[in-house]
């Protein structure tokens, strides 16, 4: 038994039929669908994205769908329903086997496999998805994929998502191995 409302139902499931366009059936057109009339789309750690259909529907295009791993998986963690948003907690996993622009900007394919924790905030206006907001650990990505050094730097690599998975394993590990 669900303890949505039908509103929070509705934004559920049509979360779910955006993000199934973007990553099953790979659809721009029945993505835009889903959205307001002036969406915009924001991953925080890169700054890739856009604002207004014209510049979503042109980075969905470019630089998104199309530059999407064969292998992704979402395990989703939590999510948190509002009256106008949802927030989900998710592990993203890929092999980075193709240009990855709207996360790797610059940095050709390097066959490494990537396991973060992301946070998706989606806002809703008039029935309709308004806003993205994605957030991830971009070092995190940056030492999976060999482009940050985690002995030279207070980094983690895949240890963050299974963390998030995993809450008992150890805490404090950066700060033991780079404090004196």
């Amino acid at each position: 038994m669900s303890d949505l409302s039908t509103e929070q139902q509705k934004m559920v499931d049509l979360w779910t039929e955006h993000t199934t366009c973007e990553f099953a059936t790979k659809d721009v057109h029945d993505t835009m669908k889903t959205m307001s009339g002036s969406p915009h789309v924001n991953h925080v750690p890169v700054m890739t994205g856009g604002y207004g259909t014209e510049n979503v529907v042109d980075f969905y295009s470019t630089w998104f769908i199309p530059c999407q791993a064969p292998d992704v998986e979402i395990e989703p963690v939590s999510r948190t329903v509002g009256s106008d948003s949802i927030v989900d907690e998710l592990i993203f996993k890929f092999t980075h086997t193709v240009d990855m622009p709207w996360m790797l900007p610059g940095i050709p394919p390097t066959g490494k496999r990537v396991e973060i924790p992301i946070a998706v905030v989606v806002g809703f206006k008039d029935g309709k998805i308004a806003s993205e907001h994605i957030y991830w650990d971009q070092a995190s990505v940056l030492v999976q994929v060999g482009f940050l050094d985690p002995e030279k730097l207070p980094v983690a690599g895949v240890e963050t998502a299974r963390k998030v998975l995993d809450p008992s394993l150890p805490s404090n590990s950066l700060i033991k191995r780079h404090v004196r």
